[in-house]
């Protein structure tokens, strides 16, 4: 039986060919690179996505590459909860019909987002940006600890919302806030457990997430049970 001799650098270099994509157009080369660049993006679908910008007429393509530069350079963090916004402080928490003693602590603004939805709570927020990793680098103060500490010893909270992922990122920071916080005269809940370890709320449907909301629970009783 014979066998096939591969020499060393010829299977890259046929893989690295038949990856590369010819662009008739060198602008055309640059979008597609540029939308590749984004998360779920790949080439082909970045190519049908420039291809389709082609066809549309040239107002709306300003349109969107304008409210792109505008996201970039004119969004902020509202200074009250660190949500996305669109003014020095956000809609929720400029709205008087909100219960603004009900903060409800999350990872990221993605999770704001989810939790709205649910037309299930009617507190504020505070978002974090990101959860306690020390194999990513990320320890407490890369995050909005301080501010949310600071907003606690006020006296004007009563209750706090321990509403992360349920990963082991997620409880480490639950329980570092519950720590720094106990003390205080506030409530600290969580949501209940119809969130699977694991699971993100980003993910979660509307119903489940509404329920863990409704029906949450004191954070001590989440690890004193275990």
């Amino acid at each position: 039986m014979s066998q096939v001799r591969i020499l060393p650098g010829v299977l890259q270099i046929k893989y690295h060919c038949c990856m590369n994509q010819l662009y008739s157009s060198k602008l055309l080369e640059n979008v597609v690179v540029e939308f590749s660049k984004l998360p779920g993006i790949g080439k082909k679908t970045a190519m049908r996505m420039a291809l389709h910008l082609l066809k549309q007429d040239e107002e709306t393509v300003n349109r969107f590459g304008q409210a792109i530069i505008q996201l970039r350079s004119e969004v902020r963090y509202c200074m009250e909860c660190h949500n996305l916004s669109d003014t020095e402080v956000c809609g929720i928490c400029k709205n008087p019909r909100r219960n603004h003693s009900i903060v409800c602590v999350v990872e990221t603004v993605r999770d704001v987002m989810s939790i709205e939805n649910t037309l299930q709570y009617q507190g504020v927020y505070h978002v974090l940006g990101g959860v306690i990793s020390p194999m990513d680098g990320i320890g407490p103060a890369d995050l909005n600890m301080d501010t949310l500490v600071q907003k606690v010893t006020t006296g004007a909270v009563s209750e706090v919302i321990l509403a992360l992922n349920a990963t082991m990122e997620g409880d480490t920071t639950n329980f570092y806030i519950y720590r720094k916080i106990k003390n205080e005269t506030v409530m600290v809940t969580s949501l209940a457990r119809g969130l699977s370890v694991g699971d993100e709320l980003e993910y979660a449907d509307q119903v489940t997430l509404g329920r863990s909301i409704v029906n949450r629970m004191p954070f001590e009783s989440t690890f004193k049970n275990k």
